[in-house]
Formats: C-alpha cells, sequence, structure tokens
C-alpha cells in the first residue's frame, strides 16, 4: 500500500525461500564475527549465556534444537539490548562409545570423535545459531586435558584425592567400574551386559569434604533454581545427625571370628527408638561376612545368596524387594542386654557408614518390611497414637505398618522425652558410657573418578616401587594418549602398550609405570564452563585468565534436561569451590540461573530409534527451514514443559512465516527508519478503532517480549509470545493503514528476530535498511484502550454485552444499558439501576 492506501508491489520482492535466506545470513554472521564476545568490555553489561555441551554421537537430535534455541532466544536477546554476550559451544568429547564405535567400525576413537564433531557442528550452524565460533573447543583436546590433569594433581597434593580398594560395578564386556546411575536394572547402560561387583583400587576425590558447604549454598539457589532440582540435591547430600555406636558381638560369635572381630558398629538416625532393634544387619561385603565365608562353615544355600547379593549394583539393590539370609550370629543390645540376630541383607551397603544398621521394623518402613517377610520381631516402644495408655513396650507382629510419626518414649531411664530432646539425650547417655558418639552422616559418598578404559583423560599418576604413587611432574603434562592402539574391546589398551606405560618416576628418577586408568567423564564436564571465559589467546599458557573470569562469572544462564540435576550439576559445583580453595578462581557458586528444559516426546514417548519415533532435525531444516524448525520448538510448549512433536503444528509454523514473508510487499517504500514508531506518534489521535486495535496488539506482543525475557513472567514463556506475535500479526492484516502496517511489521521483527533470525534479518534489510537489532521502547499510550465493554445484567442475571467509550457520564452509560436489554426491560418496574464503572451495569426488576 502506498502513502494513500493503495497497493504497491516492492519490485525485488520474491517467493520465501528459507534455503535461500538461511545460507545468505549464516555466511554474513561468520564472516563478520557477529556473535564472538569481546573480551572485557566494562561499558557494556555482560551475558554468559550457555546450554550443556553434547557427546559428539553423530548426529544432533531434538532435545539439542529445543535446547539450543532456547539459549540462543536469550542471548540475541541481550546483543539487541546492548549487552557483551558470551554464548559458547563445545563437546563433551571423552567416553566409551567412542571405543565401542571403534570396534564396530574398525576405526580409531579420535577418529570417530572428531568426524562427528565436524558432522555435529555443521548440523547445529544450519539452525543459525548464534554460537561463538573461536571459543569452541572438544574435552578432548590435549590442551584441555593438560589443565585437567594439573588440577588433579593439585587436589593429590591438597589431600583431596586418595586411592584406595573397594566393590564396584563391573562391566565384564566394557571391562570398566560404572558409576551407580549407569546400572541399569543391574545391566550396563551402554551394552546390557549384567554387571557384577569386582574388589579393586580406584581413586575418589574427597566430595564428602564440602558436603555442607554444598547443602548450604543451595539456599542462595532458591528462587535461581528449579525447585525440584534443589530438592534432588539435598536428598542426594543427605546430611543427617544421629547416633554412631558399638553393638558387643556374644561370645559364640566372636568364638566363630577367632576374636577378631569383637563388635559391630552401626549409625542411626533415631536414637529414640532404640529399645525397638529387634535385629541387625550388615551388607554382604562386611567384614563379618567376609571372615564367616572364609571358615567355610555356611550352608551352601546361605553361601549362594551371599554371593548373589555381593554380585548384584547398588542400584539393583536398592530398587529389588528386600532380603537376607541369617548367620547364626549374635549381637548383645548395650541397654537391654538382649541377644540380637545378625542377617545379611541386601539393603545395606558397604560403603554407607560401617556397612551395618540397627534395625527397627515398628518404626522404619524398610526394617518392617524385612520384619514381615522373615517372621522377625516388632517391638513398640513409642507411644504415639496406635500405643495410646501404654506404659511398657510390647511386642506386636500383627502391625500392617511401619509407624512413621514420633511418640514419647517409654520405660527405662529416657521415659517420656520424645523426639529431638528423646534423641539427644540418648545420645548424651551413649557418650558418657563410651558406647559410640554424635556424629554427622551424609548419603553423599566420595566421587570414584577411576575409568578401566582408553579414550578419556589418562590420571597423571606413576607407580614406583621405590616412592610409591607419585604425581607426574607439572612441566610433563599433558600426558596424552597413545594412538597406536588396538581397541578390541578386551581389557584396558593402555595396559598393553609397554612403550607409553613405561616411564621415569618424577620424585626418584627410576624406572616406572604409568597409571593406566583414566578419568571419569563427568570431570571434564565439571569445569568446561569456566574454561569458555578465557581467550583462545591465552589456552595454551594457562588455564584460566584472571580478569576475564571476574569479568563472565558466573554463568548467567545455564540450559539443560532435568536428567544431570544431580550428577552434573552437583560435581560442577564441588568442581567449582575446590578451583576456588586452589586458587584458580574467585566464585562460590557456578550457575546464577538454571532452566530445565523439558523432553521432545512423540507418541506420547521420548524419542528414540528403539521406538521408531525419531524426528531428523536435517531433514525438517531441508523441508521447511531452520526458522520454522526453531518457530515450532519454541511455540509448542513452554520450555520446562514436555514438548508432543506434531506434524500439523510444524506446517502451522511454515505458514505464518509465509505469511510474514507474502505480506512484507505492503511495507511503505520510504519506510526505513531506525524509529519506526515516531512516524506514527502524530497520527495518533486521527486512527480509526481497527488501527488503534492493531496497534495495541503489537505494543502488547512488545511489552509481553519486555516482561518474559526479564522474567518478571516466569519461565521464559516463548509460546505466549509468539502467540501475541501472531495475535498482532492478524490484527494488523485486519486494517488498511500503511503506517500503521509498516511500524507494526518493524516491531515484530524485532521482537520475533531471537526466535526466527534468518528471516527477520533478511526482511529488516530489504525493507528498513536495518542490519542491527536494538530494544524497542513500548508506546505505553498504545496500550490505553479508548472504550471498555460493560456486562448488562437484569437481577443479577447477564444479558447482554455492550462497548462504550470512556468519556460517557453515568446518564449516556445507562441509556446505553437500556437500549441493549430493552426487550427485557419492557413493561417492567425497574426499582435500581446500578453501575460498576468499566465493568457492569445491574438492572433490579
Amino acid at each position: 500500500m502506498d502513502k494513500n492506501g493503495q497497493s504497491v508491489q516492492v519490485e525485488h520482492h520474491t517467493e520465501y525461500n528459507p534455503r535461500m535466506i538461511e545460507t545468505k545470513w549464516q555466511a554474513f554472521w561468520q564472516e563478520h564475527r557477529s556473535f564472538e564476545p569481546v573480551s572485557i568490555d566494562t561499558q557494556k553489561p555482560k551475558k554468559y549465556i550457555l546450554s550443556m555441551f553434547p557427546y559428539p554421537s553423530g548426529a544432533i537430535h531434538m532435545g539439542h534444537v529445543r535446547n539450543y534455541c532456547i539459549g540462543d532466544a536469550l542471548a540475541r536477546h541481550y546483543r539487541k539490548n546492548n549487552f557483551n554476550v558470551l554464548h559458547p559451544m563445545g563437546w563433551d568429547a571423552f567416553g566409551m562409545p567412542a571405543e565401542n564405535a571403534a570396534i564396530k567400525h574398525k576405526t580409531h576413537p579420535k577418529t570417530w570423535t572428531y568426524a562427528n564433531i565436524d558432522t555435529m557442528r555443521k548440523e547445529l550452524q544450519s539452525l543459525g545459531l548464534s554460537f561463538s565460533r573461536e571459543r569452541e573447543f572438544a574435552t578432548s583436546d590435549a590442551i584441555y586435558t593438560r589443565f585437567e590433569q594439573e588440577f588433579f594433581i593439585k587436589m593429590w597434593e591438597k589431600g583431596l584425592i586418595y586411592r584406595k580398594e573397594a566393590y564396584l560395578n563391573w562391566c565384564p564386556k566394557d571391562q570398566t567400574v560404572l558409576a551407580n546411575e549407569q546400572v541399569i536394572e543391574g545391566k550396563c547402560w551402554r551394552c546390557d551386559t549384567p554387571v557384577v561387583q569386582k574388589q579393586m583400587f580406584q581413586y575418589y576425590i574427597k566430595i564428602t569434604d564440602y558436603a555442607d558447604e554444598l547443602l548450604e549454598d543451595l539456599e542462595s539457589l532458591e528462587g535461581h533454581w528449579p525447585t525440584q532440582v534443589i530438592t534432588m540435591q539435598k536428598n542426594w547430600i543427605g546430611r543427617s545427625r544421629g547416633l554412631n555406636f558399638r553393638f558387643e558381638l556374644d561370645s559364640h560369635t566372636k568364638e566363630q571370628l577367632d576374636h577378631q572381630i569383637t563388635h559391630l558398629e552401626v549409625f542411626t538416625t533415631r536414637a529414640d527408638t532404640i529399645y525397638g532393634a529387634t535385629y541387625c544387619a550388615i551388607a554382604p561385603e562386611h567384614p563379618i561376612v567376609q571372615k564367616i565365608c572364609e571358615k567355610g562353615i555356611l550352608e551352601s544355600d546361605v553361601l549362594s545368596a551371599i554371593k548373589a547379593m555381593q554380585n548384584s549394583s547398588i542400584k539393583e539393590r536398592a530398587l529389588s524387594e528386600k532380603s537376607g539370609v541369617p548367620l547364626n550370629l549374635f549381637v548383645i543390645h548395650p541397654l537391654t542386654q538382649e541377644r540380637l540376630p545378625i542377617w545379611v541383607a541386601n539393603f545395606v551397603l558397604m560403603d554407607y557408614g560401617s556397612g551395618a544398621v540397627m534395625s527397627v521394623p515398628a518404626y522404619d518402613e524398610r526394617d518392617f518390611e524385612f520384619a514381615k517377610k522373615y517372621h522377625l520381631p516388632i517391638k513398640l516402644v513409642l507411644a504415639t497414637p496406635e500405643m495410646q495408655g501404654m506404659d511398657s513396650y510390647r511386642i506386636d507382629n500383627d502391625l500392617q505398618k511401619a509407624i512413621i510419626h514420633e511418640g514419647a518414649m517409654i520405660g527405662g531411664r529416657f521415659n517420656g522425652l520424645i523426639g529431638d530432646e528423646a534423641r539427644e539425650q540418648v545420645i548424651k547417655y551413649f557418650e558418657e558410657q563410651q558406647w559410640g558418639e554424635g556424629v554427622i552422616n551424609y548419603r553423599l559418598r566420595d566421587w570414584g573418578v577411576s575409568r578401566q578404559r582408553y579414550w578419556g583423560a589418562p590420571i597423571p599418576m606413576v607407580h614406583c616401587e621405590e616412592c610409591g604413587i607419585v604425581p607426574e611432574k607439572i612441566e610433563n603434562l599433558p600426558i596424552v594418549l597413545p594412538e597406536d592402539v588396538n581397541i578390541d574391546g578386551e581389557g584396558n589398551p593402555l595396559d598393553k602398550h609397554p612403550a607409553w606405560k613405561q616411564c621415569l618416576c618424577p620424585k626418584c628418577g627410576k624406572p616406572a609405570q604409568r597409571e593406566s586408568d583414566t578419568m571419569d567423564t563427568f570431570v571434564q564436564s565439571s569445569w568446561y564452563f569456566l574454561r569458555y571465559s578465557t581467550p583462545p589467546s591465552l589456552w595454551e599458557k594457562q588455564a584460566f585468565d584472571e580478569a576475564s573470569l571476574r569479568y563472565w562469572l558466573n554463568v548467567d544462564e545455564y540450559i539443560g534436561g532435568i536428567e544431570h540435576a544431580i550428577l552434573h550439576l552437583l560435581y560442577a559445583r564441588f568442581f567449582t569451590k575446590v578451583l576456588r580453595d586452589l586458587g584458580y578462581i574467585h566464585i562460590d557458586e557456578p550457575f546464577a540461573n538454571l532452566l530445565t528444559q523439558g523432553m521432545v516426546l512423540k507418541n506420547g514417548a521420548k524419542m528414540s530409534k528403539s521406538k521408531g519415533n525419531v524426528v531428523d532435525p536435517n531433514s525438517l531444516v531441508a523441508q521447511y527451514g531452520a526458522d520454522t524448525a526453531r518457530l515450532f520448538v519454541l511455540f509448542a510448549a513452554p520450555p520446562t514443559r514436555e514438548l508432543e512433536w506434531n506434524d500439523s503444528a510444524v506446517e502451522g509454523s511454515f505458514r505464518f512465516l509465509k505469511r510474514l514473508w507474502d505480506r512484507s510487499m505492503y511495507i511503505l517504500p520510504d519506510f526505513a527508519q531506525s524509529d519506526a514508531s515516531a512516524l506514527i506518534d502524530s497520527q495518533t489521535c486521527s486512527l480509526n478503532k481497527e488501527e488503534k486495535e492493531a496497534r495495541k496488539k503489537v505494543y502488547e506482543a512488545l511489552q509481553k517480549s519486555h516482561e518474559i525475557f526479564s522474567k518478571k513472567q516466569s519461565g521464559y514463556a516463548f509460546n505466549t509470545l509468539i502467540a501475541a506475535s501472531m495475535e498482532a500479526f492478524n490484527a494488523l492484516s485486519k486494517q488498511d493503514n500503511p503506517r500503521v502496517w509498516s511500524e507494526g511489521y518493524y516491531i515484530l521483527l524485532h521482537i520475533l528476530e531471537p526466535i526466527v533470525p534468518h528471516i527477520c534479518w533478511e526482511l529488516s534489510e530489504r525493507y528498513f535498511m536495518c542490519k542491527n537489532f536494538q530494544s524497542i521502547p513500548v508506546d505505553k499510550t498504545a496500550l490505553e484502550s479508548q472504550s471498555v465493554v460493560y456486562a448488562i445484567t437484569i437481577n443479577g442475571k447477564k444479558r447482554a454485552e455492550v462497548e462504550m467509550t470512556l468519556d460517557l457520564d453515568q446518564g449516556q452509560i445507562l441509556e446505553n444499558a437500556r437500549a441493549s436489554v430493552a426487550k427485557w426491560l419492557k413493561d417492567a418496574n425497574i426499582k435500581k439501576e446500578i453501575v460498576v464503572p468499566f465493568k457492569l451495569v445491574n438492572f433490579v426488576i
């Protein structure tokens, strides 16, 4: 339309061609380094936007698309608001899948990994994601390993790393230790091989030294992290105060154990229930079990049951039915002098406390389930509602479920005490008798980081016959992997490479051997976000640049899946605190804000090849373009909710972009202004109803954009912003004023640029001579309504709605209201007329 409202075709208007447009702008952004941050710019506020980096498996999936589009929308928004934005990308590149692929495809893990990185980098670029290309790295890069090994050595020297022998989850096929979380239904998460328990040496990092700080600092994240994630971390750390004490073994049991073991140490958080203990349960790996098995006095069925428990993973034990076997051994209750039987139970873990528990079935669901199964006594010792009027304990094997609420202790020296007071008095008495002590215990265990595999960061330790285990010299780092290895899936290839393994002791200079274990890949992902802050020009010289750290940290927005709520996020928080204490960095917490995006589903299930419901992002981009893919994943659901795939919704997203493109031909040719709204202000008073409504819808969308990105509306609800933009676009299309159309179009491109950047950059360049998106202020006058809709009721029942201008007096309002409901008022006696300004008119008849 021209200035007179006549249609005008802009001569360079063409059909919407996503491939051409997106290729053009992706090349432009790369050529002009559009997304590289200024290392330090004190004239601008900074934003560090980070999405969790991917494992280079070979191809991106829709979960990647959703994660990175959320982060990209934030990064683009802050750039146009004049922030200095760090928005990096890298690759979590070490891990067993590369070794498995090497065996399958007869290639080298390094070759497979870096080829996948090249492929996935191109796939991510095709989405127009505004990542810093210059700060990209892979965790398998030697220069990254060099500083990781330095951290390991510093932690060893500080006493934060130790080596000990323990029972571990072992995959016989992959020939490596597995974390508890990597055991799925008793099988290896990678190859489905049944997992066994194997006693072997392992390096551990003392994360438990930081348990209190990790727990207490969660308070600073309240309101910034999802409540669910904070709760999961609190439960995982699991701090509890209780009583650690000793049960003496009876004389018969001591004889059976050749008097080498004289007591059983246990921990309980419920010292107030101590009179209710009816048996003790110990882990299958407990020294008592080892000793009794060595003596060969157990029945074959008992021995077989114990072996089965020992070969079950910790996770499998937690999920399976409670089971156990008696040992015909006994302990003496310190208060009652009763003999309590010792059972081996699958629910007791050797690495939690002492590997033994006092079992009180009346007040513990797990102990209750076990006691019911094996017909063990259930003793009631607290005056709970179930025990009204009882003044002494009693056995009640008919109890239907464990009692979870508290009650006063019955009988004995602690009679009448309840809750915390009772527990503290029992602890005090045991300390006076030197039977035990009050302690703080944690569910959290030290972090085992040894992995018996090739494709990982070598642990920088050396085994010397003279000096023992000593760290490599810092100046000799990095210790890199040998590339001339045979990956056959049998054992650790590093153990079979003498030229690499043989070395000189860093301490005495004599022949020694390198440690062949490599680090858990969670180590690499526990500090990568810190590395991004340092300019690449300094990467060879130092782990971090102090000035850059102080400028960029913390990460302002961290985006990733809820599945990383415990391990990755906990380890990253821990590593941050350790590196602070080692003098590398200055912050306590790495991630100021956390967004956990929901999964992408199809047909109600998570996308997976096994379910046959995978949608290939490359095919989606090839058919519809990157902007359609981006629009769909941000429009289909709020970021934190699950997203159900919908083919028709994808088509709808494409149609909207095509309409946006096609109707650009009606933009006024002379409307190339950086402040488009200035052309409307002088005409505002003369706009008609449709024109004012269109401007209102546009500015409502703009205001929503400001609110969503500033978190005045929670959760970055891009779906509501897109809906508001579509509504504004439809309102613009219903009016005929070319200046209102052009102004609204200009503003919508600015609103939508973080979501669909390619089409917005192209149209802005074509029609507004603009290659730089900036924030636009909201025109408050456009949001002001000139009229209001009144509800017209008779005796409180709604009969009509009437739109009236704001300048009417009460008499005019009543006159319009009566006219709208005249047929109901005919011959009626109106007793009262009630006007609620700007809301309703009620006639009482």
